[in-house]
């Protein structure tokens, strides 16, 4: 046997060990996890602008890419303030997501401003509780 092919045997074989045990003691968590997962359609729906929306146009992907390496060179933002969605349609930035504090919410603000000053910022961030 090749190595991928005894790695691959080996994975499939712990999986079925160590996996089939616990499908046998709790049966019906499948069937549970699936039905009580909320139903947030009605709520995205109504969601607004989201990273899908983007045109693929040169500029707008630029200005994304601009402003994703401003926040992410500031390193006095948190993981949450570098997970800020930005969303850039002609010739606006829009920037969505929790971060931690008013404080990291106006950097973020600032960084994006550097990044594209000929831009309109919209902020849309939030700030988690």
């Amino acid at each position: 046997m090749t190595k991928f092919r005894t790695t691959l045997y080996r994975s499939t074989l712990a999986l079925l060990v160590l996996g089939a045990p616990a499908a046998l003691l709790n049966p019906s968590a499948s069937a549970q996890t699936s039905s009580t997962q909320p139903n947030d359609s009605a709520q995205n729906k109504n969601a607004g602008l989201t990273a899908d929306n983007q045109p693929n146009s040169t500029n707008d992907l630029k200005t994304t890419a601009a402003v994703r390496k401003a926040i992410i060179a500031d390193k006095s933002l948190t993981m949450d303030a570098y997970n800020v969605k930005i969303i850039t349609r002609h010739g606006t930035v829009t920037l969505k997501g929790p971060v931690k504090s008013d404080r990291q919410k106006q950097q973020v603000d600032n960084d994006a401003t550097q990044a594209a000053p000929s831009y309109k910022i919209v902020d849309q961030m939030t700030v988690k509780q």
